[in-house]
């Protein structure tokens, strides 16, 4: 099973649950969340993210109203069949948009660019040990 990662900002105005119904979207168009693969338990997520369970689960709710996933009783919540994934090109945009976003934000607060360098490289080293803290042992 491949380890989710989620980021929630509490303060961006934006509700939690569509935080989390966008991150697993493009988790799935991107192909980095294949078809048939479970998502995260409703409860432990909860737990990990410090959200209320009905948040999670109104989250899975919308996903599964938008055809992304289906819930199989007593077994979870799924990525359907049929998400097309993204061209590289388009993923490649998609993230651009972030960072161009990042990047203003960052002139604005007068961050240099060593500083805001150094910034991307600790949460991308903060993540990478996020994610393999949640890989299955063998």
């Amino acid at each position: 099973m491949t380890a989710m990662l989620f980021k929630i900002d509490f303060k961006s105005g934006k509700p939690v649950y569509l935080q989390l119904v966008d991150q697993i979207r493009y988790a799935a168009a991107s192909g980095g969340l294949r078809a048939g693969e479970p998502l995260p338990s409703i409860r432990p997520l909860a737990e990990e993210l410090r959200v209320n369970r009905n948040t999670i689960a109104k989250a899975y709710t919308e996903l599964e109203s938008q055809g992304v996933i289906e819930t199989i009783p007593g077994k979870g919540c799924f990525l359907k069949n049929g998400n097309t994934p993204f061209t590289k090109s388009v993923r490649h945009k998609l993230l651009l948009a972030e960072i161009d976003e990042a990047v203003v934000t960052a002139h604005h607060l007068q961050v240099d660019r060593e500083t805001f360098l150094g910034m991307v490289n600790e949460r991308l080293d903060y993540f990478e040990r996020k994610a393999a803290e949640q890989e299955p042992q063998s």
